[in-house]
C-alpha cells in the first residue's frame, strides 16, 4: 500500500443518509467541511462527491453552493413521488457506479454512509479493484456488517461535536 500521504482518495457522501442520521440522533446538522477534512486527513484528494436528493428539507440552493465551496462536486436529482403517494429518492446505484468507475484512479475510497445496501459494493471494490475502502458514519445508525467489511470504520459519533452543528449553523459543544 502507498504511503498514507501519497494515497489518492475519493470521498463519496450519501448526503441523505448522513443528514437524516444527524437529525434523528442529535437534532443537528452535519458539518460537511469537517467531515471532508477528516476523510482526507492529509492525503491527496482526487474527487469529493456529495449525492443529494432535492426534498422539502434539502431544497435550499445555499446548501448546495456551500458544499461546492467546500470542495464537493454535487450530484443531484429530484425526489420521485408516485401516483399512490409513495416516495423514492436514493443514490445507491449512482454512488455504486461512480465508485466502480473511479476505482482505477484511486488508492482509497471513503464512503460516507451507514446504509447496509453498500456491503456488496465494498466487498466488490476490495476484491475486484484492490482499493482500500473506508466508511464514515454515525455508529448508532450504521449497519453492523458495513462496519465489519470495510478496511476502516470512522465513527462520527466518537467526536460528534466536531461533525455536528446546531440548526443555526454553529458547531455543537
Amino acid at each position: 500500500m502507498k504511503d498514507i500521504v501519497a494515497q489518492r482518495v475519493g470521498v463519496f457522501v450519501d448526503t441523505q443518509n448522513i443528514y437524516y442520521s444527524a437529525r434523528a440522533l442529535y437534532q443537528a446538522l452535519v458539518n460537511f467541511d469537517a467531515l471532508l477534512k477528516q476523510a482526507v486527513r492529509g492525503r491527496v484528494l482526487i474527487r469529493a462527491l456529495a449525492y443529494v436528493v432535492r426534498t422539502e428539507d434539502l431544497k435550499k440552493e445555499e446548501f448546495f453552493k456551500a458544499l461546492e465551496n467546500m470542495g464537493y462536486e454535487i450530484q443531484s436529482k429530484d425526489l420521485q413521488v408516485f401516483a399512490d403517494g409513495s416516495k423514492k429518492g436514493d443514490w445507491d446505484v449512482g454512488i455504486a457506479m461512480d465508485m466502480i468507475e473511479q476505482a482505477q484512479k484511486l488508492d482509497t475510497m471513503i464512503l460516507v454512509s451507514g446504509d447496509g445496501d453498500f456491503v456488496p459494493l465494498v466487498q466488490h471494490l476490495q476484491r475486484g479493484t484492490g482499493c482500500r475502502v473506508e466508511v464514515m458514519a454515525f455508529g448508532p445508525s450504521c449497519n453492523a456488517q458495513l462496519k465489519e467489511v470495510c478496511h476502516q470504520f470512522v465513527d462520527l459519533d466518537k467526536e460528534s461535536s466536531k461533525f455536528l452543528m446546531k440548526k443555526n449553523g454553529r458547531k455543537r459543544k
